[in-house]
């Protein structure tokens, strides 16, 4: 029967009978009511069989039963018992214009079968393919066909990436194949050893992990020795410029971002000492340093002095064209409506930014300062290049600072103070001329007049302190420029913990420090009377500052202060530290340092015994990533940076407040 024939409406003697071939024209195929498959194909089926029906014709004809009207006559359409999803994709194709609306399609007629129950046979009495088995068929149709992955989606109705997914699994070890097959490995973990296309690897790993094959283990294992993607190496450097460079990524195909690994580690080590080291140059030509160096990693920065940017000095007729410009800028911005600003008054702000910044900064380094100190460009944590400006090496602090006052001015001063105070000395007398004895015992005298006459001036002793810590913290050498016997150590970090300097705390304290320099005098004899000159407010910030650094609660087994311990948990307490917000409980910064009852342990604290339990078998590794994906988020912190709550007063006389033995224990050790 032609396509032409089936125009016209058969009767029921020139009906097609049962296992009867028809060629019918696509718009007389209809759905049948009675298909057993009530929920209908997703769009990705139907996609899928129009691409396969356009590549290769339909493979399997349709099964059909007559449409029939009230009357039991044929009505000339067929309802599809059996491949209600060709027809689906063949209109599709209709839709497309590939085809033609009146397409023939070759059907098989069912006139004697329950339409419903074959319908529903069809659907049960099926396997579909193993997964390994049309992995190895893309593989195949990949190498002896020679088709790409774009032109087997394009055949089999599926996008290139899943292609190249799927032949990636195709080519896995035959073992690993052969233990997917027999149900040994899941699919994800097939996945995780494909991430890498090393047969051999995948073997070797396969039979290192045994029985016990995590897929995050797997993963790991598969790519040892190679850099994640998300690195901040990477991130500084750019995965362009490593390319670009002749390195090789290896892609996770498998994971949503596509991620990877960088495999040329030396290459990419190369690259990031490069620019840093490019980056350090450029800052010392362009604004004049001494030295300049380039760091992958944060350094101590207890082995270098500091120097300061100092308030630019500017003409009387600069800085008040500077408060003229900044004030209109203000009044711009304060008469802004709810439409914001007009073009007009927009164009006007970017011409006042403009001549504000040719100005230049504020603050500045001054020239004596550079021509002592280095900037040192290193590799934050962040993947940003992080620049510390004003070092001073040790060898550049001077042991023995010159004093801008010579011992003969200085008791000179001294003899013109008393003078000034009524002593009459007589003529032709200086403390130069006076024994040693006699010139310790009268200033002895006079120290102790200065001890009663500070002691009686709370404004003199404070500023006195605040001088004796700014001088230690801020001018490296010039400390023993105070009368008053307070010597301040401060101890680097980095060096026992690296990455402190860096952390959220490390880069407050080093802001606060920064804010301060600034405003700081660059000569140490001008500090004097600029730390007598703030308000007892700002000399109370500034000696927090100072005193903040020198704090040391670093517990060394060969350093026993007990004493010292106990009182940093006090000042803890006392503070309210909370260092959730500064530290985090990951893998390489506590769980793999630490006994597995220890981790496990923490893991209970934070999500509760059955999630420690679930990893209790684990390997030291997997255990440690496993924890810290559990404590995420949870603010767990070990006994060590916890503390003290306050102690609850006793409610009844005699009675004992209730303490934490565990963190007593710490501070007591």
């Amino acid at each position: 029967m032609t396509a032409q024939s089936t125009q016209t409406a058969p009767t029921e003697a020139t009906a097609p009978q049962h296992g009867a071939e028809v060629i019918v024209p696509l718009n007389r195929l209809k759905a049948s009511p009675k298909n057993a498959r009530k929920t209908p194909h997703s769009p990705a089926t139907i996609e899928a069989f129009a691409a396969s029906i356009k590549a290769k014709g339909v493979l399997q004809p349709p099964v059909v039963e007559i449409e029939r009207d009230g009357e039991g006559e044929p009505t000339g359409n067929y309802l599809v018992t059996i491949g209600e999803g060709r027809r689906q994709g063949l209109r599709l194709l209709a839709k497309r214009k590939a085809i033609k609306r009146t397409h023939p399609v070759r059907c098989i007629v069912d006139a004697e079968n329950d339409a419903h129950e074959i319908s529903l046979d069809e659907n049960m009495t099926r396997e579909a393919m193993h997964p390994a088995d049309q992995f190895e068929a893309f593989q195949r149709l990949a190498e002896e066909k020679g088709y790409g992955p774009e032109e087997i989606g394009a055949r089999f109705g599926v996008t290139a990436h899943v292609v190249r997914q799927r032949l990636r699994l195709g080519a896995a070890a035959p073992e690993l194949m052969t233990a997917y097959r027999d149900g040994a490995l899941a699919l994800d973990q097939l996945m995780a050893f494909c991430v890498s296309a090393d047969q051999d690897r995948q073997r070797q790993v396969f039979e290192q992990l045994g029985e016990y094959r995590p897929v995050h283990a797997i993963r790991r294992a598969m790519t040892k020795a190679k850099v994640r993607a998300d690195d901040r190496r990477v991130r500084f450097v750019g995965v362009e410029a490593y390319e670009a460079a002749g390195g090789g990524i290896l892609r996770d195909l498998f994971t949503e971002d596509g991620g990877g690994w960088l495999e040329d580690v030396v290459l990419l080590d190369r690259l990031v000492g490069d620019k840093l080291t490019g980056l350090a140059d450029e800052a010392r030509e362009r604004e004049g340093w001494k030295w300049a160096e380039a760091a992958q990693d944060y350094p101590d920065m207890s082995a270098f002095g500091r120097v300061y940017p100092v308030a630019v000095e500017r003409s009387e007729a600069d800085a008040a064209e500077i408060a003229a410009l900044s004030e209109e800028y203000d009044g711009i911005v304060s008469e802004a409506g709810d439409d914001g600003l007009s073009p007009e008054a927009d164009a006007r702000m970017e011409e006042i930014d403009k001549a504000l910044q040719a100005f230049g900064p504020d603050f500045a380094y001054a020239p004596e300062a550079r021509a002592r100190a280095g900037v040192m460009v290193m590799l934050g944590h962040d993947g940003l290049a992080r620049f510390e400006r004003g070092l001073v090496r040790a060898e550049d602090v001077p042991a023995d600072p010159p004093s801008p006052w010579s011992e003969a001015e200085a008791a000179d001063d001294g003899a013109d103070c008393g003078a000034q105070a009524g002593a009459d000395a007589p003529e032709g007398e200086t403390p130069s001329s006076l024994s040693d004895r006699l010139l310790i015992d009268l200033t002895a005298h006079k120290t102790m007049g200065l001890r009663d006459a500070v002691q009686a001036d709370v404004n003199a002793a404070l500023a006195t302190v605040v001088h004796a810590l700014v001088l230690q913290v801020f001018y490296p050498g010039y400390g023993v420029w105070t009368p008053l016997q307070l010597r301040l150590t401060t101890t680097g970090l980095e060096r026992l913990a690296p990455g402190v300097d860096d952390g959220p705390a490390g880069r407050r304290v080093r802001d606060r420090c920064e804010a301060w320099g600034a405003r700081l005098p660059e000569r140490p004899e001008d500090l004097w009377g600029v730390v007598a000159a703030l308000a007892p407010s700002d000399q109370l910030d500034l000696m927090a500052c100072c005193v903040g650094v020198g704090l040391y609660a670093v517990r060394d087994p060969h350093d026993r202060r007990p004493g010292a311990l106990a009182q940093a948990e006090t000042l803890a307490t006392a503070v309210g530290l909370d260092m959730a917000g500064t530290w985090t409980a990951t893998a390489a910064s506590y769980f793999t340092r630490v006994a597995k009852p220890k981790v496990l342990e923490a893991v209970t604290e934070a999500a509760g015994a059955q999630e420690a339990a679930r990893i209790a078998g684990s390997k030291k590794a997997d255990m440690a990533e496993a924890a810290e994906r559990l404590v995420e988020g949870k603010g767990w912190l070990p006994i060590p940076l916890r503390t003290v709550s306050d102690a609850v007063e006793p409610e009844e006389p005699g009675a004992e407040a209730p303490r934490d033995d565990n963190a007593y224990s710490f501070a007591a050790e």
